[in-house]
């Protein structure tokens, strides 16, 4: 099984890439090319996995879920994703939500902050896969001001 499998794949690097929900055997193939997940979906059972951290566990890769609420994420939950990121330093990492919407919003951001990406760039990626409604429109533009980001 390839992981562009997963919906919404995509690889950003050698050592990051994001995605929709995966299921177990797609975890699996995860795990054997990743050390960290990290999760920003919700404990829905309608898309998740019934026990995404104990497989990731049992597949030896570090596992961290940040509940993102897709009707009022935070700045919070932002904050915590970039200490997630970068504790987890050179380390491969992959990070999904239901669809790759939440994360490649967050993974944008970050870029724009860590890598000093352009807002065209992180814009160009957060619009990969998506068109950001009214409430992740107004949280792009707060956390950019919080951030200081042009």
């Amino acid at each position: 099984m390839a992981l562009t499998e997963i919906k919404n794949y995509l690889a950003l690097s050698d050592r990051l890439s994001t995605a929709g929900q995966p299921t177990e055997e797609q975890l699996c193939e995860v795990g054997k090319q990743f050390d960290v997940v990290i999760n920003l979906g919700l404990l829905d059972p309608r898309y998740c996995l019934a026990d995404e951290a104990g497989l990731a566990r049992s597949l030896k890769l570090a596992y961290h879920h940040i509940p993102v609420d897709f009707q009022a994420p935070t700045l919070s939950d932002l904050k915590t994703f970039f200490m997630r990121m970068d504790e987890a330093g050179e380390q491969r990492l992959f990070v999904h939500c239901a669809a790759n919407y939440r994360v490649t919003t967050f993974v944008g951001l970050f870029a724009q902050a860590r890598w000093r990406w352009s807002r065209e760039q992180a814009d160009q990626l957060i619009r990969q896969w998506w068109q950001p409604n009214e409430v992740w429109s107004a949280f792009v533009t707060a956390a950019r001001t919080e951030l200081q980001l042009k």
